[in-house]
């Protein structure tokens, strides 16, 4: 596990751990490891705690990087899962029950205040906002995961994968999360639709 340097902005490790399995299933342990190496790591990092954001960062970097025709296929395999991750092993089972029979608009306000809440696992050093709520949009300032990269459309696949799995299966199966502007692309930040389709 690589160390956590004094005073490093850090992330859920979901933002690797829930990459892993789709690497390893796209191109082998090979794969794998030459991401765990772009990533400064030699082995997965622990699932307890936080990590450093660096190497979270660095991984979806060079999977865009060495994938690009791929990458955003593999960033939303991944973020799926770890939205399942989230449904498995972080929020109450009476809370998810609760968010299900709750009128639509009312689930989607508190599950975005409790994400907001709890928004340091996936924005690490970024600033997660809720721009409204009718339209529902939210914003990472300053996304350490495309922090530095430069592309012609949003690239943030993993952040929309995660959320549309939250609010699909705990506010209506029918939203979809999109990536309307990016700071890969110029933007001041990465924006967030979250509207029903």
């Amino acid at each position: 596990m690589a160390a956590v340097a004094a005073g490093a902005a850090k992330i859920g490790p979901n933002a690797i751990l829930q990459l892993l399995p789709v690497l390893e299933a796209e191109g082998g342990r090979g794969l794998r490891d030459r991401m765990l190496a772009a990533a400064g790591l030699k082995a997965p990092p622990s699932d307890a705690g936080m990590m450093d954001e660096r190497p979270a960062a660095a991984m979806h970097q060079a999977l865009r990087r060495e994938l690009p025709g791929r990458a955003a296929e593999l960033a939303r395999a991944a973020g799926l899962a770890t939205g399942d991750y989230i449904l498995a092993h972080r929020i109450p089972k009476p809370a998810q029950a609760l968010l299900r029979r709750l009128p639509v608009p009312v689930a989607a306000w508190l599950l975005t205040r409790a994400i907001a809440q709890h928004s340091w696992t996936f924005a690490g050093s970024g600033r997660f906002e809720v721009l409204s709520t009718r339209p529902l949009s939210v914003r990472i300032l300053d996304n350490p995961v495309v922090r530095g990269e430069v592309a012609e459309a949003p690239i943030c696949h993993w952040h929309c994968a995660v959320f549309e799995r939250l609010y699909t299966e705990l506010v209506h199966p029918d939203y979809r999360v999109r990536e309307t502007e990016c700071c890969a692309s110029g933007a001041p930040a990465c924006v967030f639709e979250i509207t029903r389709s």
